[in-house]
C-alpha cells in the first residue's frame, strides 16, 4: 500500500476531498505510483504531485485513472469538476494579493503617506450642499441636476425639495379622455372578435356534428407501431448511426461500457480500437505519441482521424459498428513516418477482450 504524504493544510476542502478520492482509487486498486503511471501514460512525477495535493491533474488523466483503477468516469469527473473550480478560486485570491502587495511596495518606495489621501466623501458632499442651497429669503427653486450623482444632495437633506419637486396633479387629466376613448375602442374589438369565435364554433359543431367524421378519420389512420426505442443506461446520450461523428466521452460511451478488442503499435505510439457494446459504435484512440502522430479508424463506410496533443494522447469521432468489434482495425502513423496497425486482444477467461492498460483517454 503506497504511503502518502500529508496534504497540505491550505488546500480547499474540496481540491483536499477529490485528492483523496485519487488517492483511495489507487490504494483500492493495488497500483503503485509507477505502475498507475504506465497504465495512464502520465509520468510518475506527475502522479506523485496529483496525488500530494500539489497540482490538479487534468481532465483526461482523471479519465484514464479512472479506467486503470475500475472507478465510474462520470463520477470522478464531477468530483474533478468540483475542484477545479475550487482550485481557480485559490489562483484568483493569489493574484489579488500579490498585487496588493505589490501596490503597496510601489507606494513605499515612490514615498507616498497615508496621510495625504484625498478627503472623505462626506466632506466633499457638505461643500457641494452648501453651494447649491437657496439664500435666506428667497424662494428660488434648485435646479435639478441632468445627471444624477451618488454624491449629489437627497430630499432626506432638503426636505422642501421633496414638496417643491411633488409632480402637478394636472398633468395625466389632460390625456386622461384620449386614454379612455382608445380603451373603449380596445374593448369593443375585442368582444366583437369573441363573439364571431363563439358564433363560428356553435354553427361548426351544429352543422358537424363530428361523430361519424371522427369514426372515419380514426379508422383510416394506420395503427402506431409500437415503439422499439432502446433504453440506454443513465449517462449514454446515442446509440448507432446517431453516435456517428460524435465525441464517446461527451455521449457517455466510454469508460466502464467500453472495451479493447484490439491494440498495436505505430513505434513507440499505442493504438488501440475502444468499442461500446451500450453504443454500438467503435473509436481508436492513441497514447504514449509524440505530439502530431495520428491515428485512424474505418468502419461501416465512416473513417475518422485524431491527432495526439502535447499530452501524447488522443481519440477519433465514433463510428458505427454492426459486426464483430474484433475485426475493426486502427492504424497509427507517427510524425516520422513510422505506420503500425492494431491486432486483436486475447479474450479474458469470462470471454471479453482484456480491458486497456496504456490510454490516456477514452
Amino acid at each position: 500500500m503506497p504511503r502518502w504524504k500529508a496534504l497540505p493544510e491550505e488546500l480547499d476542502p474540496q481540491v483536499r476531498e477529490f485528492a483523496g478520492q485519487l488517492r483511495r482509487l489507487v490504494d483500492r486498486s493495488g497500483l503503485s505510483v509507477a505502475a498507475l503511471a504506465d497504465a495512464t501514460g502520465y509520468s510518475k512525477t506527475s502522479w506523485e504531485r496529483y496525488l500530494n495535493g500539489r497540482l490538479l491533474p487534468p481532465q483526461r488523466a482523471v479519465v484514464a485513472l479512472a479506467e486503470a483503477t475500475g472507478a465510474h468516469p462520470a463520477h470522478l469527473t464531477t468530483l474533478w469538476e468540483l475542484a477545479e473550480r475550487a482550485w481557480s478560486r485559490d489562483e484568483m485570491r493569489q493574484d489579488v494579493t500579490m498585487e496588493a502587495i505589490s501596490v503597496a511596495q510601489a507606494r513605499a518606495a515612490l514615498g507616498w503617506d497615508a496621510d495625504q489621501a484625498e478627503p472623505p466623501a462626506k466632506s466633499a458632499r457638505f461643500t457641494k450642499a452648501t453651494k447649491t442651497a437657496p439664500a435666506p429669503g428667497t424662494t428660488q427653486m434648485p435646479s435639478v441636476p441632468q445627471q444624477r450623482r451618488t454624491d449629489s444632495p437627497s430630499a432626506a437633506d432638503f426636505p422642501e425639495w421633496a414638496a417643491a419637486a411633488a409632480p402637478s396633479p394636472a398633468a395625466p387629466t389632460a390625456q386622461s379622455p384620449a386614454r379612455r376613448i382608445r380603451r373603449g375602442r380596445t374593448l369593443m374589438i375585442a368582444a366583437g372578435a369573441a363573439g364571431v369565435a363563439l358564433l363560428g364554433g356553435a354553427a361548426f359543431l351544429l352543422f358537424n356534428p363530428g361523430t361519424d367524421t371522427a369514426k372515419k378519420t380514426a379508422a383510416s389512420r394506420p395503427a402506431a407501431a409500437p415503439s422499439a426505442k432502446q433504453v440506454l443506461p443513465a449517462g449514454v446520450r446515442c446509440t448507432g448511426a446517431g453516435c456517428v461523428g460524435k465525441d464517446p466521452e461527451a455521449m457517455g460511451c466510454g469508460g466502464a461500457h467500453a472495451i479493447t478488442p484490439s491494440r498495436g503499435r505505430a513505434g513507440r505510439a499505442v493504438i488501440e480500437v475502444r468499442y461500446s457494446k451500450v453504443c454500438h459504435t467503435a473509436w481508436a484512440r492513441i497514447s504514449r505519441a509524440a505530439p502530431g502522430d495520428q491515428a485512424t479508424l474505418s468502419a461501416g463506410g465512416h473513417s475518422a482521424t485524431a491527432q495526439a496533443e502535447r499530452d501524447g494522447a488522443a481519440y477519433t469521432p465514433m463510428v458505427e459498428v454492426t459486426g464483430d468489434p474484433a475485426k475493426v482495425a486502427a492504424c497509427g502513423t507517427t510524425v516520422a513516418g513510422v505506420k503500425g496497425c492494431s491486432r486483436p486482444v486475447p479474450a479474458t477467461p469470462a470471454g471479453a477482450p482484456a480491458p486497456s492498460t496504456g490510454a490516456a483517454v477514452r
